[in-house]
Parts: C-alpha cells; sequence; structure tokens
C-alpha cells in the first residue's frame, strides 16, 4: 500500500496572512516552534509561504546600509526630523511583501516517496498539502521521518 501526503500530513496548519506584520509573523512561527508558515486569504487558498529566512533578509547588514542611504537621500544635505527618521526605520513590511510565491504544493494523493522527491528537487523543507487549492495539511521532513521510524515507509 502507497503512503500518501493524506497519510502522513499534519491537519493542523499554522498559517499567516498577507497583511500581517512581519512582528505578528515572526510571533507565530516563535510560538508555534516552526520555522515557515503557509501564506493563505480568508478563504484560506494558499499565496505563498513565508519563513524565517525571509524574515532574516530583512535584518541583514546590506538592508540596514541600503535603508541609511535612502535616508540620506531624502535629507539631502538636510536634517530630518527625528519622529520621520524614526518612522522611516520602522519595519512596515507585511507577509504578502516578503512571502515566496511560486509555492511548490501537493494534494493529498501524493505518494510520499514523490514528496521526498520534490523536497529534495527543490531544496526545501516541507510542502503545503491542497484541495481544491486550499491548505488542508502540511508535510514535513520530519513528518517523512516519524514516518520511517514507524516502519510505514521503506527506504
Amino acid at each position: 500500500m502507497t503512503v500518501t501526503a493524506a497519510d502522513i500530513m499534519n491537519r493542523n496548519v499554522v498559517v499567516v496572512h498577507p497583511f500581517d506584520n512581519v512582528s505578528k509573523v515572526a510571533g507565530v512561527l516563535a510560538e508555534h516552534g516552526i520555522s515557515a508558515a503557509p501564506v493563505v486569504d480568508a478563504e484560506g487558498k494558499l499565496l505563498g509561504m513565508v519563513s524565517e529566512q525571509d524574515l532574516m533578509r530583512q535584518l541583514g547588514a546590506k538592508q540596514e546600509s541600503r535603508r541609511a542611504w535612502w535616508l540620506e537621500m531624502l535629507a539631502e544635505g538636510e536634517d530630518l526630523a527625528p519622529d520621520f527618521v524614526e518612522y522611516l526605520k520602522q519595519e512596515k513590511r507585511t507577509a504578502g511583501d516578503l512571502m515566496t510565491h511560486d509555492v511548490v504544493s501537493v494534494t493529498e494523493d501524493v505518494a510520499v516517496a514523490d514528496i521526498v522527491d520534490l523536497l529534495a528537487q527543490h531544496h526545501i523543507k516541507r510542502v503545503p498539502v491542497l484541495r481544491e487549492g486550499k491548505v488542508v495539511g502540511i508535510v514535513s521532513r520530519a513528518d517523512i521521518i516519524r514516518t520511517v521510524a514507524a516502519g510505514r515507509l521503506k527506504g
């Protein structure tokens, strides 16, 4: 018998919404001990994925130097109001701004062996499981390892 996504997927998927700000997304990931979450619309349709890596990109030195350059260009030799500078420094980006749009996903009937191949081919750690475009589960590498450890999937 072939083991499928439906057999091993986590059905309690933690999701975020495109308008959630970076702080909220980071809080959701930290609270649930996960490294990424699907971004869904109000009906649960998959829009993208946002990961720790997406959030970390915003914190790097390159991003900070780019922000400083823009502040200098805006000032053009003049002092900017401190409140305005503080406003510009605030992170206003959202999950919708940061998410990966082209998400590799599967349906419930996809064999776990095929999911393993997808994870390796695309260098990803998890795939959302969709039914009619809506997220109904997620399969991570950890789910696959647990399946192997339980003897349900032969290596």
